[in-house]
């Protein structure tokens, strides 16, 4: 049980040092946020469009681009990365 307690911590701790490749698995899981993100930017703008309480309506646009900030910043981290490697 005590080492299952260590793995699981030392899972959680921040890379020391970015790896010089992405694996199939990361860029998998870089795609989902992407899409994750991109999908609930859209939702979220779609659905304040359509709501009729402003309190609401402002809600939806602010979650809406917290979504788009995430995406903009994770393209942003991924063009960084590509042009030091090159």
């Amino acid at each position: 049980m005590e080492q299952h307690n260590q793995s699981s911590m030392q899972e959680s701790q921040p890379m020391p040092q970015v790896p010089d490749i992405v694996s199939t698995k990361d860029q998998l899981y870089i795609t989902d946020m992407l899409s994750w993100n991109l999908n609930a930017c859209k939702k979220a703008h779609f659905f304040a469009q359509n709501c009729q309480t402003p309190e609401i309506q402002a809600a939806l646009e602010e979650a809406g681009q917290m979504h788009q900030r995430h995406y903009d910043k994770i393209l942003k981290h991924l063009d960084t990365q590509s042009k030091t490697m090159n």
